[in-house]
C-alpha cells in the first residue's frame, strides 16, 4: 500500500472518532485478549461497520498495533531537555503509575501473541518497535553530539534492551508493575553508569 492510498483511506475518520475506536480496541483487548478479539466485536462496540474497519485498517493486526501506538505518549524524539538524564527521565514522566500498570498488563498479554502471529509481529514492528527504536537512537545521538557519551561506548547498543528489561523484570521478579520511581532509579543506577554518564 502506498502512502497516498493510506492517507486517502484514513481521511474519512476524524481524529476524535479514531481515538474513540482505538480506546474501544484497547478495552476489548484487556477484556478478552488478542485471540478472542474480533472485528465483529470492535464494530459492535464502536457502532461502526466491519467493512469500514477493514477499509481503514486492513485487518485486526494493524488495528491493534495502531491502537497501542496511539495510546502511548508522544514521540521520544520530541523530548529534548538538554541532557541525557533529563531526556530519559522526561520519557518516563510522560505516563503516570496507573497508565504504566495498564500498559504493562496489556503488553504482557500481547507479548506471547506477537511472537506467535506473524501479521501482528509485522504490524508491531512497523508501528511501534521501529519508530520507538529510531526515537531512542535520536535521543542517544544527541547525547553523543553533546559529548555526554563516547561514540564508541559499547553500552550504546544495549540501552533499549536495558529499558525493556526493566519493564519486564519488574513484573516477573518483583510481581509488581513498573512505577515512575522504580524506572527513574533504574535509569540513574543502571543505564547512565553503563553509558559513563
Amino acid at each position: 500500500m502506498t502512502e497516498g492510498v493510506a492517507t486517502t483511506r484514513r481521511s474519512r475518520i476524524t481524529p476524535e472518532r479514531e481515538a474513540e475506536l482505538y480506546e474501544a480496541v484497547l478495552d476489548l483487548l484487556r477484556e478478552v485478549g488478542y485471540d478472542a478479539l474480533t472485528m465483529d466485536a470492535v464494530a459492535a462496540r464502536t457502532r461502526s461497520s466491519k467493512a469500514t474497519l477493514y477499509r481503514q485498517w486492513g485487518g485486526k493486526a494493524e488495528l491493534v498495533a495502531k491502537a497501542v501506538r496511539h495510546h502511548k505518549p508522544g514521540r521520544a524524539a520530541a523530548v529534548d531537555t538538554g541532557s541525557l538524564r533529563g531526556d530519559l527521565h522526561a520519557l518516563i514522566l510522560r505516563a503516570d503509575d496507573c497508565e504504566m500498570q495498564q500498559n504493562s498488563e496489556l503488553m504482557r498479554g500481547l507479548a506471547m501473541t506477537v511472537h506467535g502471529n506473524p501479521d501482528l509481529l509485522q504490524a508491531f514492528r512497523e508501528h511501534l518497535i521501529e519508530p520507538e527504536m529510531a526515537d531512542y537512537r535520536r535521543v542517544l545521538q544527541r547525547a553523543v553530539e553533546r559529548g555526554e557519551i563516547r561514540v564508541d561506548n559499547p553500552a550504546l547498543g544495549f540501552v533499549r534492551h536495558m529499558m525493556i528489561g526493566a519493564f519486564a523484570a519488574r513484573m516477573m521478579l518483583d510481581e509488581q508493575p513498573p512505577t515512575r520511581d522504580f524506572l527513574l532509579s533504574y535509569i540513574d543506577a543502571v543505564v547512565l553508569p553503563a553509558l559513563g554518564v
